[in-house]
Order: C-alpha cells, then sequence, then structure tokens
C-alpha cells in the first residue's frame, strides 16, 4: 500500500514504464518542492529552474551519483528501468542519459508506490551533496 492512496497493488507486476511514470512526477514534485522552499520566485523562473533538474542529463548524472548507495532490490528495479525499451530518444538528450534518467524514475516510482517516502527522501538528499 502506498502512503496516499487506500489501494493496494502488487508494485513488482508494473512494467518499468509504467514506474517511471509515476517516478517522473514524484522527482518533479520533489524538484519543485525544493525550489520553491529556497526561495520565494517568480513562476517563469522556478519553470526555468526545474526544467534543468529534471532533464534527462541531470537526472541520469543524479541516478550516477546514488548508484552505490541503492540496496540490491533497488538496483535491480534501477536496471529493470534503464533496460526497458522506450520506443523513441529525445533530440536533447544522450541515449545513455535517457535510460539512466528511465531507470532513475523506475526506481522512484517503484519506492512511492511502496509507500517508502522516507527512502526517496533519503536518495534524494544524497544527489544534491
Amino acid at each position: 500500500m502506498n502512503s496516499l492512496l487506500e489501494k493496494t497493488t502488487d508494485v513488482s507486476s508494473l512494467s518499468p514504464l509504467t514506474l517511471a511514470f509515476v517516478g517522473d512526477t514524484v522527482f518533479d514534485l520533489l524538484t519543485r518542492s525544493e525550489l520553491v522552499c529556497e526561495a520565494n520566485r517568480p513562476v517563469n523562473s522556478l519553470h526555468t529552474m526545474a526544467s534543468k533538474k529534471v532533464c534527462a542529463a541531470a537526472q541520469a548524472e543524479s541516478m550516477r551519483k546514488i548508484l552505490s548507495l541503492l540496496t540490491e532490490d533497488e538496483t535491480a528495479v534501477f536496471k529493470r528501468g534503464r533496460n526497458a525499451h522506450t520506443g523513441g530518444i529525445p533530440k536533447h538528450a544522450s541515449s545513455a542519459d535517457y535510460h539512466y534518467a528511465t531507470g532513475l524514475e523506475c526506481l522512484f516510482g517503484w519506492l512511492y508506490l511502496k509507500g517508502e517516502t522516507d527512502r526517496i527522501k533519503e536518495l534524494y538528499k544524497a544527489m544534491h551533496i
């Protein structure tokens, strides 16, 4: 059961891209929250700053920072996401960065749906050290 919904789901049965679908929003919300808590800025500035932190290259760099901190299960989930067939890579992202970013999103979606928000916060904090 996750922390917000009162529904149970077998998280391990979800596809890596489904997990990434949720994880993308989790990562985006953490990033936006962090920026808003740093300072009261104009919304267009917040959007520009958030866009730079949630792009594939930035997410891949963040993932590389925490890779050694992952448990065996978390590493397996990351790899499932990284190796998922995404159907296309945006022009502005390298293939490696895009796949690492998808792995990060998959991991965050998996943790979120398992209700492990403290672990998400711990990993997110470690990305910014």
